[in-house]
């Protein structure tokens, strides 16, 4: 899976924004598809084209890695937090913020740019 380009856009809402808390503190456990979830049992990656891992740290694909920085805000039933993004080939990081919206027990997370991954659910233990 390639994940597209991550174009950063404005966040409509923030003004609404409620009390922050610790970005480490939003996600109580790890949330992923099988592969996601094997890579957060195991530390082996299955090179599946398709891979999803939410952890406290952020969030992992096949093609791009988000780690949280600083504090997360509520919005609504969903939490904004920053990121710092950094694509497959690509040396450098891309600031974003990631809305985590809780859905049927797991996470969908959305980029400002209307990309989408998820609903991802909770690994087994």
């Amino acid at each position: 899976m390639r994940a597209g380009r991550l174009l950063p856009i404005l966040l409509l809402g923030t003004a609404f924004a409620g009390p922050a808390v610790a970005a480490a503190d939003i996600v109580d456990g790890s949330y992923g598809n099988k592969e996601g979830c094997q890579y957060a049992a195991t530390g082996d990656s299955s090179g599946a084209d398709f891979f999803f891992l939410l952890n406290k740290e952020g969030v992992t694909t096949a093609a791009s890695y988000c780690e949280f920085k600083g504090e997360a805000k509520q919005v609504g039933g969903a939490t904004v937090v920053p990121a710092e993004c950094h694509e497959e080939g690509y040396e450098e990081t891309t600031p974003h913020e990631l809305t985590l919206t809780p859905e049927n027990g797991g996470y969908t997370i959305s980029f400002p740019d209307g990309t989408r991954w998820g609903p991802i659910m909770r690994c087994e233990k």
